[in-house]
């Protein structure tokens, strides 16, 4: 997987305009700081002339100084060490015996000290500069370094948390085709062509459907629900008037953004366990709504639950799931959206699961809630015309229609009692 490029901190977006920008404001600043401190002192003006051909010099020196230290800049810290002190030595000779010949010219006739003594007297302010341009020359890049490490391991970070969603997102369609699959080739077995047909129709347009939103994605509680009706067609294929369900939105939870597919492996687990087993089905129920500005989810049914009479029971650990209690479970529904909701939200969510002494079984969710704005939602839910095609050819293949989602402030979406 590529790593998106640095993205600097933007004074150092143009490396080349900050250097030069930092050179010239140095320098400068040198410049006005030492001639402040002539005026200051009484010195004569004509010696400004002196302190700015030194500080062009020094202009100039750090300019080779910086190409040298660009090509020491990730060689060995020996290596690097050793030779920025032998280059700052040098450049600081160098710096000396350009300001001791100056200021023999300018003191000329006027004192009788000797360029030895004038290089060791003022070898202490070259030394000081370049020492801290150095110094600062270094920092700078140190810096620079550490913020792009930095930049890309949150970059890495949150493409493996995008990958671990997007695996955990794959993983579920071969359980799901797994089960219908098996459901179709019962049919088969039991010569009932055409609801086999019918079932496969349907399978293309749940998939087809699936395929238009990315894994790891987020999508609407309103198109988690279309998705939800698409494959409830699918089951009621199966199952007929044993499948009931219940949906109540809340209208501010429509828009709320979610992880795609996180309730179908939720009620493909309550009709396996719920349902299946019962002569007389179940019901299953989805209720949404928005409080304190947390998406509220939960997902019931009314089959015999986990424990029978063993008491009502809660768990967020792996040990309270159907596959826990059920040898023929796959193990991939509720440890999968766990998975998916920590990877997601970190210890942002709460995911809850509960059976009561009565039987049935409840999944409890808790987001953050993230609205989609109104021109993406309006955009994302537009109908797309083939997907509706597949829709209705697979409505077309049985006399029992697939309920089609009404939305509404308080009332029940895709009833089917």
């Amino acid at each position: 997987m590529a790593v998106l490029p640095f993205r600097p901190t933007p004074f150092f977006a143009n490396k080349n305009r900050a250097f030069w920008n930092l050179q010239l404001a140095g320098w400068g600043g040198a410049f006005v700081f030492r001639a402040s401190a002539a005026i200051a002192n009484g010195q004569p003006l004509d010696l400004l002339a002196v302190i700015l051909v030194t500080t062009i010099t020094g202009f100039s020196i750090t300019l080779v100084m910086s190409v040298i230290y660009r090509q020491l800049l990730g060689r060995q810290p020996f290596v690097t060490w050793s030779m920025t002190a032998l280059v700052l030595v040098l450049c600081v000779i160098v710096h000396a015996s350009i300001d001791a010949w100056v200021q023999g010219i300018y003191l000329a006739g006027a004192t009788e000290t000797t360029f030895a003594q004038r290089f060791i007297g003022l070898s202490y302010i070259p030394a000081t500069l370049l020492i801290g341009w150095s110094a600062l020359y270094y920092a700078i890049n140190f810096f620079l370094t550490v913020e792009e490490q930095a930049d890309r391991l949150e970059r890495l970070e949150a493409q493996a948390t995008s990958a671990q969603l997007a695996m955990l997102r794959y993983q579920l369609n071969p359980h799901f085709l797994f089960n219908t699959l098996n459901s179709i080739s019962t049919l088969v077995l039991l010569k009932q062509t055409e609801p086999a047909n019918a079932m496969l129709t349907r399978l293309s347009a749940f998939l087809r459907h699936t395929l238009i939103t990315e894994p790891g994605s987020q999508v609407t509680l309103e198109q988690e629900i279309e998705t939800l009706q698409l494959y409830l067609g699918i089951e009621r294929m199966r199952f007929e008037e044993r499948l009931r369900t219940h949906f109540e939105i809340a209208e501010d939870a429509l828009q709320a953004l979610l992880p795609s597919m996180l309730l179908q492996p939720l009620i493909e687990n309550a009709i396996k366990y719920a349902v299946s087993p019962q002569e007389e089905g179940a019901r299953i129920s989805l209720t949404a709504r928005v409080r304190n500005d947390r998406l509220q989810l939960t997902v019931e049914d009314t089959g015999p639950g986990i424990f029978g009479a063993g008491g009502y029971a809660t768990s967020q650990g792996d040990l309270l799931t159907y596959a826990a209690a059920k040898s023929d479970s796959t193990g991939v529904g509720l440890p999968n959206i766990r998975s998916r909701l920590a990877q997601a939200y970190g210890d942002a969510h709460t995911f809850e699961t509960r059976s009561g002494q009565g039987g049935g079984f409840t999944v409890f969710i808790e987001i953050p809630y993230e609205a989609e704005m109104k021109e993406e939602a309006e955009s994302a839910i537009e109908p797309k015309p083939e997907l509706a095609a597949q829709a209705n050819a697979a409505s077309n293949t049985t006399s029992e229609p697939v309920p089609a989602p009404t939305l509404g402030t308080g009332r029940a979406i895709g009833s089917n009692a």
